[in-house]
């Protein structure tokens, strides 16, 4: 199947990418991609000026993060397929073909799959492990496994990016746009790509404090996906709180001794837990009936 290459956008957000941003737009010019887009953070280097002299468009973004410049090109996007790529030089442009092929054949997004054994020796193991253990706490709060929901290589339909609610202006960005590609239901394909050492550059993120953030963002946007994870945590929390306080209250009745207040507080605590979790159960029953309606109305859209 031949690609329809003047139907790609290739969008770089970057930041302080000197070093190897002119390349990696030479590269996409090499293999036949003609509309590549970079976003540029405000550098503070030659980034925008190499970026143009090379062939791409460049754009200066208006706010901050790397999530504000993949949510401000959206209004620039107009090609049918668009692959988004990190400036510095660890993903290879010889795999673009490889995400481009799902998305013809009726996939919505491509996901480019950094965490394979040929790649390992580009990550420390701090990075490898909270990787894997952001890639499982995915699954568990929103109930599919992407293997790697932090790449920052993807393909997408535009029409698929035009249905997602972004708001993440961070590095939080990875993780929103793998909730909505749950959210909507979006199939995506994982594609097993090539991953090297930063180079030239110093890498933006911090793997401890980034990595919290990442996971605290994950489990905000369970609510949406996953509302019995979400609300039921909640719940559990207060259940195990008073049932604490209850198991210390007992212990006290045996030797004779009431704690009236404590009492109050503890079943209050209970109740409060078994709310949360039901309400919980309920919003998961109506995101369930939800999603069985959209799936109806996008069977009738095919139909048509």
């Amino acid at each position: 199947m031949e690609l329809p290459l003047e139907e790609v956008c290739i969008l770089i957000p970057t930041l302080n990418e000197e070093p190897t941003i002119g390349t990696l737009v030479r590269q996409f010019k090499q293999l036949g991609y003609s509309d590549i887009l970079v976003i540029d953070g405000h550098s503070t280097d030659r980034t925008r000026d190499i970026a143009s002299a090379s062939g791409a468009t460049v754009q200066i973004q208006v706010g901050k993060g790397k999530g504000d410049a993949f949510i401000q090109s959206l209004k620039y996007l107009t090609k049918k397929y668009v692959i988004l790529i990190d400036g510095d030089g660890t993903y290879d442009p010889q795999d673009a073909e490889a995400l481009l092929f799902p998305l013809l054949n009726g996939y919505d997004q491509s996901l480019g799959n950094r965490l394979i054994k040929a790649n390992y020796p580009a990550f420390s193991q701090l990075n490898l492990t909270g990787n894997r253990i952001l890639n499982w706490l995915f699954k568990i709060g929103h109930g599919r496994y992407l293997y790697d929901i932090l790449t920052g290589y993807r393909a997408f339909t535009l029409e698929s990016l035009l249905r997602m609610r972004l708001y993440e202006k961070g590095f939080g960005i990875e993780t929103e746009v793998s909730s909505e590609a749950v959210r909507n239901n979006d199939q995506v394909a994982v594609i097993p790509v090539s991953y090297g050492v930063r180079i030239g550059s110093q890498t933006k993120l911090d793997p401890v404090h980034d990595g919290i953030k990442i996971a605290r963002t994950i489990y905000r946007l369970a609510k949406m996906n996953n509302p019995m994870f979400y609300f039921g945590l909640i719940g559990l929390f207060f259940f195990i709180f008073g049932g604490i306080i209850g198991i210390y209250i007992i212990m006290e009745w045996l030797k004779k001794i009431d704690h009236i207040p404590l009492t109050l507080l503890a079943v209050t605590l209970l109740i409060i837990g078994i709310q949360i979790v039901m309400f919980g159960i309920q919003a998961d029953l109506q995101l369930a009936h939800q999603r069985e309606f959209m799936l109806e109305l996008e069977k009738l859209r095919r139909e048509k």
